[in-house]
């Protein structure tokens, strides 16, 4: 259609019924509209608009028993099957922590969210997802045959708002930052970085440094950063599969950061997508968007912690991938073996 932006709730929905075969997210960019409007237009038509308040939410979704969890970006779908116990609230980030969802939300980014119930083959499909302002999805909570949908209705309830538009004004979604270096920093940096006893001071590092992650990682050099080509994301999956050491797959967008740990077994590339197809655990990986990989060392009070971490063409990070450490140490001398075999650029254009 050449005039989205005329597009109304009742247009949004007959291109729906049309295009039924098509992702929301593929339709909704074929529409020029944000997944979250095409979402809304079907509210009175089986989607309620919830609170997208993350205390609200997660205080019902435990009752749905095991779903399946899904955070997402453009390059990758993570998803995780467990319960929503074991919330804990905080103002600038919240999280949920058990064996099987392990989440870190930021509440910021929650702006609308939907109850959304669809029936295929007389089957109903349900669903609450949660949008940022630009209408982009940060996290989804899918049910299952077995999930308690004796709840949902009373979970709907609770949760629905009082104003039920079909329509939905998003803001425009913020250009990629992109890399950020300071060469004339590098030397601090590293001073810096070798300070370090903990992971989470990375980023305070780089902020106080006026950088950004992949701006650091590209002026560091070794022993801090190796640059590994970008199929080394592809051959470290294959190598988890294939050993079954076990690592931390994390994947995240600027609303929720979605954690797998464990071993991963059944690793399989579909065209552009390399998937991991395991119970519980499904990854779904655009190998073709990975532009830029690191291998990192970032030393903790505990070991030093090893992660490859694959960038876009834009500079925004796709994954994450540690080894799975214990409580008492952050090295785990099996994945960095694995890490080590992985080539470089230099190896793979030479």
């Amino acid at each position: 259609m050449s005039d989205t932006a005329s597009l109304s709730p009742r247009d949004i929905r007959e291109n729906q019924a049309e295009n039924h075969a098509l992702r929301a997210r593929d339709l909704s960019e074929t529409l020029g509209i944000s997944e979250a409007q095409l979402v809304a237009a079907q509210v009175g038509h089986g989607t309620v608009r919830l609170s997208a308040n993350p205390d609200d939410i997660m205080a019902a979704v435990p009752a749905l028993g095991e779903v399946m969890a899904l955070t997402r970006t453009p390059s990758v779908v993570h998803e995780k099957v467990g319960s929503y116990d074991n919330y804990h609230s905080g103002k600038h980030a919240s999280m949920v922590l058990n064996e099987n969802v392990d989440l870190r939300i930021f509440p910021q980014h929650w702006i609308s969210a939907f109850a959304v119930e669809t029936v295929v083959d007389d089957t109903p499909r349900r669903s609450i997802q949660i949008f940022d302002a630009a209408g982009d999805a940060v996290h989804k909570i899918h049910l299952r045959n077995g999930s308690n949908h004796e709840e949902w209705a009373t979970l709907v309830k609770t949760l629905a708002t009082p104003e039920q538009s079909d329509s939905l004004d998003v803001a425009p979604r913020p250009a990629p930052t992109g890399a950020r270096s300071r060469e004339d920093k590098a030397e601090t940096l590293r001073s810096e970085w070798d300070r370090m006893t903990d992971t989470h001071q990375f980023l305070l590092m780089t902020r106080k440094l006026k950088m950004n992650r992949l701006g650091a990682y590209r002026i560091a050099g070794a022993p801090y950063v190796r640059r590994l080509a970008p199929q080394s994301v592809d051959l470290l999956l294959a190598k988890l599969g294939e050993s079954g050491v076990p690592s931390m797959v994390f994947v995240g967008n600027h609303g929720c950061i979605q954690i797998h740990s464990g071993p991963i077994k059944a690793v399989k590339q579909v065209g552009p997508w390399n998937n991991v197809m395991d119970p519980g655990f499904n990854l779904h990986l655009r190998s073709d968007h990975v532009a830029e990989v690191y291998e990192v060392r970032k030393p903790t009070k505990r070991g030093m912690a090893i992660s490859v971490e694959a960038f876009d063409e834009h500079g925004e990070i796709i994954l994450q991938i540690f080894g799975m450490r214990k409580d008492d140490a952050d090295h785990v001398p099996a994945f960095e073996a694995l890490v080590l075999d992985l080539p470089e650029v230099a190896e793979v254009d030479a």
